[in-house]
């Protein structure tokens, strides 16, 4: 059994982390989940959160706005709507999420007027937590 897996972070505009890690923490949609080697296998849509990466005795923490996570025995990809490494979010990138959630659950339709309403909450919780 190995004691690593293979992580990769990328979104639209770069790929932000590749790395052997021991454990990636990842906000999901249905409930946050830590995927280690030999996991089963499964793909899963991303809440806004923080992904955290552990390895080499680092821990790389990355916010994202949603996208999907693909889990294997051994790896972890993460294909990321929006990301930035936490330690380069400011207030700008945040409200700059918060608006364009408020803007996609105003124009909702009653199909996914809850899942819209859950963006808008869950990106007030990581607002919360980056203070």
């Amino acid at each position: 059994m190995a004691d690593t897996i293979q992580f990769d972070l990328v979104s639209p505009e770069r790929m932000l982390a590749s790395m052997e890690a021991n454990e990636v923490q990842i906000p999901g949609a249905e409930g946050d989940m830590t995927a280690m080697a030999d996991h089963m296998p499964l793909i899963t849509t991303l809440r806004p959160g923080v992904v955290r990466a552990t390895g080499g005795g680092e821990t790389k923490e990355f916010v994202v706005s949603g996208g999907f996570a693909e889990v294997t025995a051994s790896t972890v990809s993460v294909l990321a709507e929006q990301a930035v490494p936490r330690a380069e979010v400011t207030q700008e990138f945040l409200e700059n999420l918060r608006q364009q959630a408020e803007a996609a659950h105003a124009e909702a339709t009653d199909d996914n007027r809850d899942a819209t309403a859950k963006a808008v909450a869950d990106l007030a919780e990581l607002a919360a937590q980056m203070v």
